[in-house]
């Protein structure tokens, strides 16, 4: 296998672990749902703490831990990126409507498919835009149900916590990049500060409420290792390494999926407005991912030798 090929590999290999994070995603709202009243911030410092203890705990059995210790400066960037998205997103649906807060929280995988033309090598064309935006139309429709937002100014600092909560993460994801030698085992440093970060914002802001069954700790359990633990971990990989594109566009998936999951499982019916979501986001996927989809692996190959612009 030429040089070429083996990192058209590695390219794709990095996008698709990193697209199984929105799968992972998608469980937020029925792993939430399960986990009964307890307040988002205790939530966020319980499922956050888990995973960064038990990833640290691997990290030392498996001899890694070395590669966990980072600057001030990149724990710094990965807390703050953990926590500020989180940190805003509840602030946004405390203060707006939840149906407007999470339609504007959800034009982060657009601003990560434009911000990713500023990063070296990466080049945005007209069908990577084109996708993001069919799958920010699914999204929307989905979120709203078809019946569009009512904004209303009253609302505007819910709404401008949402466009916080939706720059933070496509900043952090974006900005990963640049940290490409930054190992990914950094992540669990991350995770244990964004812990304490929510931990202090918990005790500042709300009332403490427990799981009060196991049912509700097992549903704490399976965010902290799949939506709120191994997906940020996954996701490092694939901004990092993979089509940064792409892992932005195929990022709408996740509310599709977890509307279907919330279905699946009785919380929901299936509709034509779900329906049609589905159709955009898959379009969308599909127009933005067209490169690695259909090109031919001389093509591809061929594509990877002109000079970026």
């Amino acid at each position: 296998m030429s040089e070429l090929s083996l990192a058209a590999s590695r390219r794709l290999r990095a996008t698709l672990i990193g697209l199984t994070a929105v799968l992972m995603w998608s469980t937020l709202g029925l792993f939430g749902a399960a986990s009964g009243k307890v307040p988002p911030f205790l939530l966020n410092a319980l499922c956050f703490g888990l995973s960064g203890i038990a990833a640290t705990l691997w990290l030392g059995l498996t001899g890694r831990l070395a590669r966990m210790r980072q600057p001030v400066g990149v724990l710094a960037f990965g807390t703050l990126g953990l926590f500020g998205f989180h940190f805003f997103y509840f602030t946004a649906i405390r203060n707006a409507p939840p149906v407007d807060a999470n339609l504007i929280n959800y034009t982060w995988p657009l601003l990560i498919v434009v911000f990713s033309a500023l990063l070296p090598g990466e080049r945005l064309k007209a069908h990577h835009v084109l996708g993001t935006l069919l799958g920010l139309a699914g999204a929307a429709l989905l979120v709203t149900g078809g019946k569009g937002l009512t904004l209303d100014p009253a609302h505007a600092p819910g709404y401008l916590a949402a466009c916080a909560s939706a720059l933070f993460w496509s900043s952090y994801s974006v900005l990963s990049r640049r940290l490409g030698k930054v190992p990914t085992e950094a992540v669990a440093g991350f995770c244990l500060g964004t812990s304490v970060l929510s931990l202090a914002a918990h005790l500042a802001f709300e009332t403490t409420v427990w799981p009060a069954s196991p049912s509700e700790w097992g549903a704490v359990l399976a965010l902290a290792a799949f939506p709120v633990g191994l997906a940020f971990f996954v996701w490092d990989i694939g901004v990092k390494h993979g089509d940064i594109q792409v892992l932005g566009a195929g990022a709408y998936a996740a509310p599709v999926l977890s509307t279907l999951l919330l279905i699946a499982f009785g919380f929901g019916a299936f509709t034509m407005v779900v329906a049609l979501a589905c159709g955009l986001v898959t379009l969308g996927a599909v127009v933005a991912a067209k490169d690695m989809i259909f090109r031919t692996p001389t093509k591809r190959r061929l594509a990877e030798t002109e000079p970026s612009a």
